[in-house]
């Protein structure tokens, strides 16, 4: 079975992607990526495949995977309502040094075991999973304190199973590593203006044709859903200040608002207008 790469982007303003997921079906079916995941199944149950593991899961799963341990996503398949909050991030999410010193042993420790995929049981699911309910109400330091907090609580804990008896990681090409990263960086930098195609080939050194069945191949969609998911989520950001719609419109790389009303429906399945009141009413509960 072919593994796929997955493109994953740190928030905008954050160190780590957090992702509140509702769907029957995953984008990605057998994938991976080098970033570590933490993954709560909110709602729903199903298949479990992680590197060589196969087995079930169940409604209030707490998982903790390794960086390149391919997987299936949860809710393949799956008929039904399905939901599942996760927390993307790199080992070096706070800095090249910071996992080396003392305080961090014990979350070391955890990463080091991750690469053979944990799931957690008893207590730890309980106390996890109301941490992640939260944390996406959450803003700047408090939000990077309460991922510490879940990553202490999963170092601490006796109450988990190592899913695969040996290392499963999936030892993708370095070329096609670089080559993405030039491509995220360069959006990255860009995403505010017009990115024609043919720069954003050029800058993956491929022809127009075979740099769009290449970026399909390796993300499993174009790279139109890619940039404007990428604008979206950086205009949700910026819906939590006090900045105009239409402002956020252009500040995001559209040139139209009508467009961005129609694109953010589709990513968000709600307008901006109601994703703001919903930030609001969160903000007026805490």
């Amino acid at each position: 079975m072919k593994v796929e790469f997955e493109i994953i982007a740190p928030d905008q303003g954050s160190s780590f992607k957090l992702i509140n997921w509702r769907s029957e079906n995953d984008r990605f079916f057998w994938h991976q990526h080098p970033e570590y995941e933490i993954i709560y199944v909110k709602k729903g149950s199903g298949k479990l495949h992680i590197g060589n593991h196969l087995g079930e899961y169940q409604e209030g799963e707490v998982m903790f995977l390794g960086p390149n341990l391919p997987h299936t996503g949860l809710g393949y398949g799956v008929i039904g309502e399905h939901e599942e909050i996760i927390v993307q991030l790199k080992d070096i999410f706070l800095g090249n040094d910071f996992m080396s010193i003392p305080e961090m042993e014990g979350i070391r420790k955890l990463f080091e075991r991750a690469i053979f995929g944990i799931s957690f049981s008893g207590d730890t699911r309980s106390k996890v999973a109301q941490k992640m309910e939260v944390l996406s109400q959450l803003t700047g330091l408090d939000r990077l304190i309460s991922l510490l907090e879940i990553l202490k609580i999963l170092s601490q804990s006796a109450e988990f199973k190592i899913l695969n008896s040996r290392d499963s990681r999936y030892d993708f090409r370095h070329q096609d590593e670089e080559r993405i990263n030039r491509i995220y960086n360069y959006v990255e930098e860009n995403y505010t203006r017009e990115i024609k195609i043919e720069d954003i080939a050029e800058i993956a050194n491929l022809t127009v044709p075979s740099f769009c069945r290449y970026f399909k191949k390796m993300t499993h969609m174009t790279f139109t859903d890619f940039l404007n998911e990428f604008r979206i989520n950086n205009a949700c950001k910026l819906l939590h200040t006090n900045m105009g719609i239409s402002d956020i419109c252009f500040e995001s790389g559209f040139n139209n608002i009508s467009h961005f009303n129609k694109t953010f429906k589709h990513f968000k399945s709600k307008s901006p207008r109601d994703y703001r009141k919903e930030v609001l009413f969160v903000g007026s509960l805490n």
